[in-house]
Formats: C-alpha cells, sequence, structure tokens
C-alpha cells in the first residue's frame, strides 16, 4: 500500500533541515536555561523575607525544581526527535507519514517539525 516513490525534493528538504537546526538551537538555548534553573536554585535566597513567606518559597522551590527538571526531560526528548528528523531528511524519508506512506503536510511540518504521522493517521489513533 505504501507508495515509496513518494517524497520531498530535496529543495524542500533543505528548507525543513533549515527549520530543524533552527529549533534544535532554540531548543538547547532553553534547555540550557532550564538546567541552570533548577542546578542554582541556591541563589534566590529569601533571608531578608519573613519567615512565613520562607517555608512557603521552600515548598514552591521544591515544586519548581521538580517542574523544570520534568521540562528539561521533555525539551531533551524534543530535541531527541528533532535530531531523528535531521537524520530521515538525510534518508530522504523525512515527510513520510509512518503508518500511510503519504506525505505530511508541508503546514504541519512547518509546525511540528518532528512528525511522523499524517493528520489523518493521528486522527486514526486517538478513535
Amino acid at each position: 500500500m505504501k507508495d515509496l516513490g513518494v517524497r520531498y525534493s530535496d529543495k524542500e528538504l533543505e528548507e525543513f533541515k533549515e527549520i530543524i537546526e533552527a529549533k534544535i538551537k532554540q531548543a538547547k538555548r532553553d534547555l540550557e536555561l532550564l538546567e541552570s534553573a533548577y542546578k542554582n536554585d541556591s541563589d534566590n535566597s529569601t533571608n531578608d523575607t519573613s519567615p512565613t513567606f520562607k517555608s512557603f518559597e521552600e515548598g514552591s522551590k521544591t515544586m519548581s525544581k521538580e517542574a523544570n527538571v520534568q521540562l528539561a526531560i521533555r525539551q531533551e526528548k524534543f530535541i531527541r526527535d528533532l535530531n531523528n528528523a535531521l537524520l530521515r531528511i538525510e534518508n530522504k524519508t523525512y515527510g513520510i507519514c509512518r503508518v500511510t506512506g503519504k506525505l505530511i503536510k508541508k503546514e504541519r511540518l512547518r509546525l511540528v517539525p518532528h512528525a511522523t504521522l499524517s493528520i489523518e493517521a493521528k486522527n486514526r489513533q486517538s478513535l
């Protein structure tokens, strides 16, 4: 059922590659910010504030540290997915839905450049 002759042109793949490389660069910067936020929590001291606020902030600090760790894990996965998309560009399989074998719409790939499913396949999955 899969038509192996369907793929984006080298020129189109180059455009997607630029989009993905820019997203990777931004994602790595975001990841560094998240990591520095949960590694350097001690910088934001509350020594000069009231004890009530201080105890509230301790709990908040723990929560925000956990949230930042979770965000960092998601960001690492996002970077991995983007790198995998670059591999698919090299293999000239980028933009081909892994379920239907059809091309994923360009608009979708511009918004979600690491997508491996067309909207059609994604909708089928959620049924």
